[in-house]
């Protein structure tokens, strides 16, 4: 990373116009995650939603991806997850259907088509979860608060869906902005904004349990200070194994294979071409931080079917429900028992992130059709035919390398729970921090990401220089 290459490049107009475009729609996203939907009295309503969210570990981790916004019941609530849905759908259509997958092939003008379908499929899908959400807090979070939803008409429902789905649209909206008037991928940056923007609650939470002195006071030479001594060692060794992991999640982020593209040498009248060696990169984990987030959406669907079913009041479904929230709601403080079926949500946690890694990893890295490309273009790998023995190297080497990237992700994913567990044996609350592994590598992964496009920006802005 060049940074002197940076700092240089925001002489440019066009540099600083981009940098400063995507701040302000930050700013503008972050505004938009306090407004309110306009359903009863927000300040009631907001206190009801945090006693919920206080009691999930999902709870939590979806108030984290949204930034905040589904504590504040904001109109920004379903977030961009339509938006991601629709792209994911887009995506197996044009590898299902041959003609989706010719236009994706016709340049520009083909993912043009295809990226307004996207968003076309984006609506109906924000609508849907809109609905999703506004039953779910009507029959399961608020059923029965009399106080919060008083004389709650249907009109009032339809108007707080519309606002959700306009809310979701707009940050659609906002994101592709981002992309196209600032530097690197707008979905990804009001993710990571979300994230950052939990910092100061998750610092006050520390904190707070630092203070909660119920044993003997910490001790520093000559000074005594106000926090618990247990909860300061504890909280700092488990501090330091943060740096550890952060450490550690870089590297494995930036990780890839290299091989080795040879090009022949081809003649074309007095003019050679060709004759030169190119690489192509293969990361660990080709698949980023997808497969994270498609376990915890999958593993909250039987929890959420359990608290509905719960609410009903059924006593057929009363056995089943108590079950599948049992099973599939993140164990509260970490993994402290293995009985009561406490071991299932980690379990399928790393069994699901192992299966997502290869199931996106495939649909990312086509090796058929990379190997295609490098036989029309003269290129090969060293001992290695072109064409159908190209695409079988390139499948076993991504398989090995996402073997191990699998299991790596998997491990950093459920590293929240071993860390809950070690401070609730020393009486430390983590249980509801907001970053954990997930949001730690789903930070590194898009910073990192957006600091190598603002440096290939800069190399293009200062090109003229360093000639």
């Amino acid at each position: 990373m060049r940074w002197g290459t940076i700092l240089a490049s925001l002489k440019s107009p066009d540099m600083r116009k981009r940098l400063i475009s995507v701040l302000l729609m930050i700013v503008a996203y972050r505004f938009l995650a306090h407004v309110p939907v306009p359903l009863a009295e927000p300040t009631q309503l907001k206190k009801v939603i945090d006693t919920v969210l206080t009691g999930s570990d999902f709870g939590g981790f979806l108030n984290l991806l949204s930034g905040g916004a589904l504590a504040s019941f904001s109109i920004v609530l379903v977030g961009l997850s339509p938006y991601i849905t629709a792209s994911i759908i887009t995506q197996l259509m044009t590898k299902v259907i041959p003609k989706l997958e010719e236009l994706h092939k016709d340049g520009e003008s083909g993912r043009r088509k295809i990226n307004q379908w996207t968003r076309m499929i984006t609506l109906p899908l924000a609508v849907v979860q809109s609905i999703a959400f506004i039953f779910i807090l009507r029959q399961t979070v608020l059923a029965g608060n009399t106080v919060v939803l008083n004389n709650t008409t249907p009109v009032e429902w339809v108007v707080a869906v519309t606002a959700m789905t306009a809310g979701a649209m707009l940050l659609m909206w906002i994101g592709e902005l981002i992309t196209e008037e600032g530097v690197g991928n707008g979905i990804s940056l009001l993710i990571f904004a979300g994230i950052i923007s939990q910092i100061p609650t998750t610092m006050g939470t520390l904190w707070t349990s630092l203070t909660q002195t119920t044993g003997e006071k910490l001790h520093l030479l000559y000074y005594t200070f106000p926090v618990d001594a247990t909860s300061f060692w504890t909280t700092l060794i488990l501090g330091i194994a943060g740096l550890v992991v952060l450490y550690i999640l870089v590297k494995i982020n930036e990780a890839q294979r290299i091989i080795h593209i040879n090009y022949a040498k081809r003649v074309q009248g007095n003019t050679a071409y060709g004759g030169t060696t190119s690489i192509l990169p293969v990361k660990i984990i080709t698949a980023g931080v997808i497969p994270v987030i498609f376990a915890v959406a999958f593993l909250s669907l039987p929890a959420f079917i359990g608290q509905i079913l719960k609410a009903t009041q059924n006593p057929q479904y009363t056995e089943l429900a108590s079950n599948l929230i049992k099973w599939f709601q993140a164990p509260q403080g970490g993994l402290t028992t293995l009985a009561d079926g406490a071991w299932v949500y980690p379990v399928a946690y790393f069994i699901l992130v192992v299966a997502f890694t290869y199931f996106y990893t495939g649909i990312v890295f086509n090796s058929d059709e990379i190997a295609e490309n490098l036989q029309k273009q003269g290129g090969f790998i060293s001992h290695i035919r072109p064409g159908i023995a190209t695409a079988k190297y390139l499948k076993s080497v991504v398989n090995r390398l996402t073997l191990f990237g699998s299991i790596t992700l998997g491990v950093i994913a459920i590293l929240p729970f071993i860390g809950e567990y070690v401070g609730a044996q020393f009486g430390v609350t983590t249980a509801n921090l907001a970053i954990g592994g997930t949001g730690l590598l789903i930070v590194v992964s898009v910073a990192l990401e957006a600091l190598r496009q603002i440096n290939s920006r800069a190399l293009m802005v200062t090109y003229d220089e360093y000639k």
